[in-house]
């Protein structure tokens, strides 16, 4: 049996820290600090973790130096460090694009062209590929063209006209063959960034039948005559609607089909139990985190801590709830957090310095790692019990049987756990402030 250790504690200075650990036979005597973990009980499998390949990433990344910029996109996608195999792409600008564009202004779609994407996203997913050829990709879109919406702007909210619902389809179906053609599949789709917000950047509105019309009655069907397997997700926005938007959208037999699941943001709280609703009420749809990010700070050491702790402890609810993916907002960044085109400034885990020499890992990319690095795609969680809420826990059973444990502390003191499994038994004691990760093979 070989148990591998990683540990990442700010405080002490260990960034992935790497150790061997020991354990010992289970003794009925051992009853208390007690971790078990059931490997025969499984839930949920895995798509991936990973980030998005906004245009604000891939400039950033561009501004380094050649060499750097390789080791920066082995940092993410080799299977030696972050490893992201689930990533999220724009489909036309964000708020974290240079301007505002859409691939297509007119309503025959003749002069549609993703050429906008290919210096700054299409490369640096070419690039990311070479290191990881097997990601999966997710697309999102931000606004449909000018034209197709009531406000006629892509920005401030506005809404899709009736009459152009299935020129729109036909739009995200172009999209979706245009980057085939690059040899990257858009494995999932969502109906829309964001469906609930007016935003002063791109966004559109949507109620919850007019998401459901749109999926049933335009886009899925349009996806079946074009021989596209691409599944369809909905919302894409906070997890505190999450069920009620759910049961909403999914509640006739047309939806059932057509709508492959829900995906979600994190910036309105916890909610972990409307993810376990959805499983409970809507069993096998797919549940994948598509979005989320802490504010900018300057790199200001004091919240470093706070920032990443903000990852883990999302990510382990929403994994022991029930979610398949999980995917963070922009890989990289410059060093004001931008560029952004509405100065919506924000973190990402890698950061350009202000000279662009070089890039900075923030706390958060180590954090994020614990979990990208060990739950490999096609992993299960399994079951656990804990002694105590001061250990949040997760464990997952990658398909070469290694066990992948993840425990968190976010308190101002030390906690000692034995970690039972079979007949086996770890000790160890986690610091305050940190996380610990286990392989198992």
């Amino acid at each position: 049996m070989n148990i591998l250790k990683f540990e990442t504690n700010y405080k002490r200075k260990l960034f992935f820290n790497k150790s061997n650990s020991s354990y010992k036979n289970y003794s009925e005597k051992i009853e208390n600090e007690i971790i078990n973990i059931y490997p025969e009980i499984k839930y949920q499998s895995i798509i991936g973790f990973g980030g998005a390949f906004t245009e604000a990433t891939g400039y950033s990344l561009s501004q380094l130096p050649k060499e750097t910029q390789e080791q920066l996109i082995n940092e993410y996608f080799s299977e030696n460090f972050a490893h992201y195999s689930l990533c999220r792409l724009p489909i036309g600008s964000s708020d974290f694009s240079q301007k505002s564009y859409s691939y297509s202004n007119k309503s025959d779609l003749s002069d549609f062209s993703i050429e906008k994407d290919k210096k700054y996203i299409i490369e640096t997913i070419k690039n990311a590929q070479r290191i990881n050829p097997n990601i999966k990709f997710l697309a999102s879109p931000w606004s449909p063209p000018k034209f197709m919406k009531s406000n006629k702007m892509l920005v401030l909210g506005g809404k899709l006209l009736d009459r152009y619902k299935q020129t729109w389809a036909n739009y995200l179906v172009k999209y979706i063959k245009e980057y085939k053609k690059e040899n990257i599949n858009i494995d999932y789709i969502t109906v829309q960034n964001e469906p609930n917000a007016i935003q002063v950047w791109e966004s559109c509105l949507y109620s919850p039948d007019e998401e459901k019309d749109f999926v049933t009655n335009y886009l899925y069907p349009t996806f079946k005559v074009n021989h596209i397997n691409t599944k369809i997700l909905i919302w894409d926005h906070n997890k505190e609607k999450l069920y009620s938007r759910t049961k909403q959208e999914l509640n006739t037999n047309k939806s059932l089909e057509a709508i492959s699941g829900i995906a979600f943001h994190w910036y309105t709280g916890d909610h972990f139990e409307n993810i376990k609703l959805i499983h409970e009420f809507f069993p096998g749809k797919l549940l994948i985190h598509t979005e989320g990010c802490t504010g900018y700070s300057k790199f200001n050491p004091n919240d470093e801590v706070h920032n990443a702790e903000i990852y883990a402890h999302d990510i382990l609810g929403d994994l022991n709830s029930g979610v398949n993916g999980y995917i963070d907002w922009n890989m990289v960044l410059d060093y004001r957090g931008g560029p952004n085109h509405k100065f919506n400034y924000c973190n990402s885990p890698i950061m350009i310095n202000k000279d662009n020499s070089n890039y900075i890992k923030n706390l958060s990319f180590y954090y994020i790692s614990h979990f990208s690095h060990f739950i490999n795609p096609g992993a299960n969680r399994i079951a656990f019990s804990r002694y105590s809420s001061d250990i949040e826990v997760t464990s997952f059973k990658n398909i070469d049987n290694s066990i992948a444990i993840i425990l968190l502390n976010r308190n101002n003191f030390n906690k000692e756990y034995n970690i039972v499994i079979n007949n086996m038994v770890i000790h160890d004691n986690l610091d305050s402030h940190a996380i610990v990760s286990y392989l198992i093979k």
